[in-house]
């Protein structure tokens, strides 16, 4: 028994380190490629999200890159990047859109989906270990690969959890705050164009879920708010 349990708590910690390498790694490269973003409009929207929250504030950085998006980081840092800011800027993206992804982003840090995340990387390398050593006697030569697509499917599916929980708390931020849900939709379906990846990747694989269906989501939650 404890032959087959060593590769799999071993996966398990291998798993642990390298998130928290990771971790280290992007925290690194966000301190060194980043700066407080400035913006008087932004800052009074964050200004009512602090008020909410009971925070003294909420402080945004940019990130020096052209790939648009929000991240928040493993130390509860957030970011919008060079590129995202860009489209704010030219209107193409407004206030209120932008807001309503910092909004989802103070989601992931309240909720503990970073850690969550750590946890879930090390559980995703202790079962396809598992499974690995597994299929690999009933199918030798593919049952490795088996096993990693059965774990990549299973992180895949645990990220979609936690990007439909960060879009509820950004829902009941954006509503309490008085911007309501049209601008995260209205973000969403903007992100969808720009990023272009409806269509190309099954949803099923995807880490994000699909647009619409994220959108059907919100709606239901903003019905169940007004009783609608």
């Amino acid at each position: 028994m404890s032959t087959v349990l060593i590769p799999i708590v071993l996966a398990g910690l291998y798993g642990v380190v390298m998130f928290q390498f990771s971790a280290w790694s992007l925290k690194r490269q966000l301190s060194r490629q980043s700066n407080p973003l400035i913006d008087k409009n932004l800052e009074k929207i964050m200004a009512k999200f602090a008020n909410i929250l009971e925070v003294e504030k909420i402080r945004i950085n940019i990130f020096e890159t052209d790939p648009i998006n929000g991240l928040a980081a493993p130390d509860g840092r957030i970011f919008i990047t060079r590129g995202f800011y860009k489209k704010y800027q030219n209107g193409d993206i407004t206030v209120e859109e932008i807001s309503s992804v910092v909004a989802h982003e103070l989601g992931h840090v309240a909720l503990g989906h970073i850690r969550r995340r750590m946890i879930d990387f090390s559980g995703q390398n202790a079962v396809r270990a598992a499974l690995g050593a597994l299929l690999s006697r009933l199918i030798p030569g593919l049952g490795g690969f088996i096993a990693s697509i059965i774990g990549n499917l299973l992180m895949a599916r645990l990220s979609r959890r936690d990007e439909y929980e960060a879009d509820e708390y950004a829902s009941a931020l954006m509503i309490k705050s008085g911007l309501g849900i049209e601008p995260q939709i209205s973000m969403f379906k903007k992100l969808d164009k720009i990023s272009n990846l409806q269509g190309s990747v099954p949803a099923w694989l995807m880490s994000h879920p699909p647009t619409q269906e994220r959108i059907n989501s919100i709606k239901k939650l903003n019905a169940k708010i007004y009783n609608r």
